[in-house]
């Protein structure tokens, strides 16, 4: 557990140092707040242009949850490899776990979602984080997800 903290944001070409994803599987756009690994918030602006709305719906363009559930886990996961940047080798985030998912309110181009994650616990490279997705101030979706750091030379 790390008792350094560090408040900074991250603008998309930091969030690229810090994430592997690219065009179309980035999902979060920027970091406008950062408190260590222990919580953050992600900001996704959502627009019509996404392939994912040729499908889903044609009539009614919905953003799918699990893409929600994606943006939380990234932003997750630039907090945990910016806090292990800083104390040791370059690391890549995997998704382990998804829990208590719900979602409550459709997200439609032109929304911008706020994505906030707080630590839960970490234990060695593992962590948990407890996420709300936000447009307007109102949960959409929220959920616990977990990852594990891994070191380049652990891949």
């Amino acid at each position: 557990m790390s008792e350094k903290t560090t408040l900074g944001t991250a603008d998309i070409m930091r969030v690229m140092e810090l994430l592997p994803h690219r065009y179309p599987f980035l999902m979060i756009d920027r970091i406008i707040e950062m408190d260590g690994d222990n919580s953050g918030i992600g900001v996704k602006n959502v627009t019509i242009n996404e392939p994912h709305f040729i499908g889903h719906f044609p009539q009614l363009p919905v953003m799918p949850g699990v893409l929600i559930i994606e943006a939380m886990a990234q932003t997750a996961g630039a907090l945990c490899v910016h806090n292990r940047e800083e104390s040791g080798p370059p690391s890549v985030v995997y998704f382990m776990t998804i829990d208590k998912a719900k979602f409550r309110k459709p997200v439609v181009p032109g929304d911008v979602v706020y994505i906030h994650v707080q630590k839960v616990r970490n234990r060695r490279n593992i962590w948990k984080f407890a996420c709300e997705a936000k447009v307007d101030g109102v949960k959409v979706a929220e959920a616990e997800v977990s990852a594990m750091l891994m070191g380049d030379d652990q891949i």
